[in-house]
């Protein structure tokens, strides 16, 4: 972890934990005072079903899902709840159908597309938009823009971590929220309090972890 105030936050289910270290750090779009690792999450299949199970009960009587749309690498939780959704063993959208599971490339200006063997995943589907958070908002937006330009639906957004409600006019469901975490704040880089106060940044942060500085 990239600071010594490194602490985990516990829930009832097994195996489903939020990792968290106290700091100031710098992501693409902003600067925060908390480091959110779901490492495990997104690669430990244990912890990456943990997830996929407390997701699935927003969706799996009251959305149809066609596509799973992976970000920030959450393609083990996206398979985990692709499979939690094709249960047939209680009333879902999707029982006895399957589930695309993609993830989108990225231009050099971070506008996410897809090629052709990939459009016809998110044309006339129904794409659920899984990120490892959901903070500024700013990457879970672009992907509900790039599902509607291939002709694509959005059937919600579902992070690990997330501070919004909503997104793109579209609801956001999470695992953990701030309510776990009351004191997580996020600035704008020249909006940033300790910048201001002159502490030293510990870490750039992205979806792939931490580089301290």
């Amino acid at each position: 972890m990239p600071t010594e105030n490194s602490m985990k936050i516990y829930t009832k289910r097994k195996n489903l934990l939020l990792r968290v270290s106290k700091g100031h750090f710098a992501t693409n779009h902003s600067h925060i005072n908390y480091y959110i690792d779901v490492t495990m999450q997104k690669n430990r299949l244990s912890e990456a079903t943990a997830v996929a199970q407390e997701l699935v009960g927003y969706y799996n009587t009251t959305t149809i899902v066609d596509t799973i749309l992976c970000l920030d690498g959450t393609q083990v939780i996206g398979t985990c709840l692709a499979n939690e959704l094709t249960r047939g063993n209680f009333m879902n959208m999707n029982a006895h159908q399957t589930i695309y599971v993609v993830t989108p490339e990225h231009t050099s200006g971070s506008q996410l597309f897809f090629r052709e063997s990939m459009a016809s995943m998110i044309e006339g589907k129904h794409v659920l938009i899984l990120a490892a958070s959901v903070t500024t908002g700013y990457t879970a937006q672009s992907a509900a823009e790039a599902i509607n330009y291939y002709g694509g639906y959005v059937a919600g957004i579902a992070a690990i971590f997330a501070t919004q409600d909503t997104c793109a006019g579209h609801p956001v469901r999470s695992v953990f929220n701030p309510n776990d975490l009351q004191d997580y704040a996020s600035h704008a880089a020249h909006e940033c309090p300790l910048c201001k106060k002159g502490v030293k940044i510990d870490a750039l942060v992205n979806s792939f972890g931490f580089s301290k500085l």
